[in-house]
């Protein structure tokens, strides 16, 4: 026994070890990084793959509604079509303007831009024809035939804005919805980015979420999901998404997403700053309204209220005085 332990104890024998012990670490050494897996690599595959079963989701999801008569895509057809071909009524009318106030209406494709253009043709000359029944017609009205052709003319001349005018009506309204329903949006968006959730899918589940409150909303929403999903550019879509709304508050959104993905920054504290600012600007607008109630109130009450006082007030005196004479 003490042989084999002074045996063992030799430097001999310790200095084999411990060259054995170096050796098999150098080579685990090497062999480590070799033999180890590159899970970033996979990771990436499995997010492109799930990315690329989002897309697939989304653009069947717009292909059912394309074949149910959804509103994106509207081939034109029809009488409109072959007045608007014929009288190249493109080249007077089709800019890029309208195109903008057209998708802030809410109307997308190549149909409503036709009907408009249409419209804009033809409403002059049926308000002309309007005013020149009523003038001729129906009202008696004591001018030479010469003034009320003016008339006419007049009538004419603001029936070519109507088609405008009715454009505004519309996005003013579909604006109200969209930034009365918007900071309770930004709210949900916030806490699923938190959550964990992608961006793309953040947009999505926030979209079925709101539509209970604006239906406006939920369409751009769901729209922006799906230029996410197959856009290259993800800067585009959230471009779109201001330049479709026309809203300041979400262009600021947009931006401030854009400027998160560019530089790196979380997604989250943009989204909370935001959300913040949002809820802080519909308060201000409420105390505004609120602010400007008083003014407007002044004028109803002095028509409507105080005659009705004077005559409670002033009405016994003066059927006094009507007995004493």
């Amino acid at each position: 026994m003490v042989d084999f332990v002074e045996s063992f104890m030799s430097a001999q024998l310790l200095v084999m070890l411990l060259a054995a012990a170096a050796t098999f670490a150098t080579v685990l050494t090497v062999s480590m990084p070799m033999l180890s897996r590159d899970r970033m690599s996979q990771r990436m595959k499995v997010m492109a793959t799930e990315r690329d079963k989002m897309r697939a989701a989304r653009m069947a999801d717009f292909g059912r509604e394309s074949q149910q008569g959804g509103r994106l895509r509207q081939t034109p057809k029809g009488f409109m079509q072959e007045i608007v071909n014929r009288l190249n009524l493109r080249k007077a009318f089709d800019s890029e303007e309208v195109r903008d106030l057209l998708k802030m209406a809410g109307l997308r494709g190549q149909a409503p831009l036709v009907a408009y253009m249409f419209f804009r043709l033809i409403m002059p000359i049926i308000v002309t024809i309007v005013a020149l029944i009523y003038l001729f017609a129906i009202a008696n009205l004591q001018h030479p035939p010469i003034a009320k052709f003016g008339m006419a003319i007049a009538a004419g001349y603001v029936g070519f804005y109507l088609p405008n005018v009715f454009l505004k009506n519309l996005v003013q309204k579909r604006q109200s919805s969209i930034i009365q329903s918007f900071p309770d949006a930004l709210d949900m968006l916030l806490i699923c980015v938190q959550a964990g959730m992608s961006i793309e899918a953040a947009f999505g589940k926030v979209s079925k979420e709101v539509s209970n409150q604006s239906l406006e909303l939920a369409e751009e929403f769901s729209l922006t999901t799906a230029e996410l999903s197959y856009l290259q550019d993800r800067r585009i879509a959230f471009e779109n998404l201001g330049k479709r709304t026309g809203i300041a508050g979400i262009k600021a959104v947009a931006t401030a997403l854009i400027q998160a993905e560019r530089y790196g920054t979380p997604v989250g504290q943009a989204l909370r700053v935001m959300a913040k600012e949002s809820r802080d600007a519909r308060m201000s607008e409420a105390e505004r309204k609120a602010a400007a109630l008083p003014p407007k109130l002044t004028v109803p009450m002095i028509v409507f209220f105080l005659p009705v006082l004077f005559v409670v007030i002033l009405g016994p005196a003066i059927l006094q005085v009507m007995k004493l004479t």
